[in-house]
């Protein structure tokens, strides 16, 4: 079906231009939730259509329809979108090379599951989170099927297809007057999750966040769990996009050569990688994926860059120009990005800091500067190499990228939290703030 609708719209796009590209997306999703202990929402959408671009004259122009009767029309409107942009040189269309598959990016399994075999699953988390003495806030999981087609006047024609699930757990518990609060959530490729295990860890969360106490406000080690970490990260590999690198709108598009980061950390962008959440054959504008090293033992050594960045920077793409689907063009994303630290302690050589599993507010650290205020969720103080009190409230202030320049692994499991595959992190010397 998919390359009937390839064919049709390749018709009509090489009668308007000669230089085009055509994305061809069909996804297929399901959700379901439960409010407290009640399975009371279920989704299922299916979302197909045609992206186009041309670039004509130098200018490019882009268009889009889930109407697959309307193929010529959305052609044409790509080209007369074309003509109200600039002219700029460093438009340019992938080129065909050689394609690495992906092991373990689609699960075979998908077409047999049905909503019962989900519905069980958020079934099993409502039984299991009343046995651990809790009550759901909301529990959901999510299921898709996704395949798409890039093709263009290159010769470039990729196929590929995906699955993914997310649960998640969010809970609340009351005891003798007492009431905390914790969330969690685990993604895979496959329908493999582990709901025992993500059922008891948030419940404990929540049990051993109880009676908290004040802390004073002092510099000190702290430890990000997998998805505190994440939060802060987002900022801080925001910076290596080549779209804000070129814009000087990152404190880092001067300084490859320099050391960056802690000299035992390595980072790369890795879309190769077997069942990660992020990986694929191609980037959303057919240029076939690649591994790309951002910092070696500290050291600044690339940025990310689709083809149009790419080419005003004089250099390669690094294949990380993504769709966030068919309505959208290509923009600079990473893909799964890895954390690789040569050094690691044990939480038992740390004599006094504070844990945190989570932090509320990410998303308002300065893009730019890296300067950041959050507050801590589920943290816990940590004395004499064991984790103790749960902490009442409080703050962390800094900045990430002075976070990352003091910072080492957590002896602790890898894990995939969004788009980083991460160990739990260890920064030295964080103010954080009692409140």
């Amino acid at each position: 079906m998919i390359y009937e609708i390839a064919d049709r719209c390749t018709k009509e796009v090489e009668k308007i231009s000669e230089e085009w590209e055509i994305y061809i997306a069909n996804v297929e999703a399901i959700e379901i939730e439960s409010q407290k202990d009640v399975l009371n929402f279920a989704k299922k959408e299916i979302d197909k259509g045609i992206g186009i671009r041309i670039i004509k004259d130098n200018r490019m122009g882009f268009a889009y329809t889930s109407d697959l009767d309307k193929i010529p029309e959305t052609a044409k409107k790509a080209v007369e979108n074309s003509k109200l942009n600039k002219i700029d040189e460093n438009w340019e269309f992938s080129k065909e090379e050689k394609i690495t598959e992906i092991k373990g990016n689609f699960d075979t399994n998908y077409d047999n599951l049905s909503v019962e075999d989900y519905c069980e699953f958020l079934e099993n988390i409502i039984e299991r989170t009343k046995e651990n003495r809790c009550e759901i806030t909301t529990c959901g999981l999510s299921a898709s099927k996704g395949e798409e087609l890039i093709l263009n006047s290159n010769g470039v024609s990729i196929y590929d297809k995906s699955t993914g699930y997310s649960g998640g757990l969010s809970v609340n518990l009351e005891k003798n007057g007492e009431y905390s609060t914790a969330y969690d959530y685990e993604s895979s490729k496959h329908f493999d999750i582990e709901y025992e295990k993500l059922t008891d860890d948030v419940c404990k969360l929540a049990h051993d966040s109880l009676n908290p106490k004040s802390i004073e406000t002092r510099d000190c080690n702290l430890v990000l769990d997998y998805y505190a970490a994440s939060g802060l990260l987002s900022t801080f590999i925001n910076s290596f996009s080549a779209e804000n690198t070129l814009r000087k709108r990152s404190v880092l598009h001067d300084k490859i050569g320099e050391e960056i980061t802690d000299s035992g950390l390595t980072i790369t962008d890795n879309p190769l990688i077997e069942n990660g959440m992020m990986s694929s054959k191609a980037d959303g504008e057919g240029s076939p994926s690649r591994e790309t090293v951002l910092v070696e033992k500290g050291i600044l050594k690339s940025f990310l860059y689709d083809i149009y960045t790419a080419n005003k920077a004089d250099c390669e793409t690094t294949s990380n120009g993504y769709r966030l689907s068919y309505l959208t063009t290509p923009n600079v994303s990473p893909s799964n990005v890895v954390l690789d630290f040569e050094n690691e302690i044990s939480i038992d050589e740390i004599d006094t800091g504070v844990l945190t599993t989570g932090v509320l507010g990410a998303h308002t650290a300065n893009p730019i500067s890296g300067d950041f205020s959050v507050e801590l969720t589920n943290a816990f103080t940590i004395e004499n190499g064991e984790v103790k009190d749960s902490i009442k409230k409080a703050m962390i202030s800094g900045n990430v990228f002075d976070m990352m320049k003091n910072c080492c692994a957590l002896k602790s499991d890898i894990k995939q939290k969004g788009s980083f595959i991460i160990p739990k992190i260890l920064a030295d010397e964080v103010k954080v703030i009692g409140l």
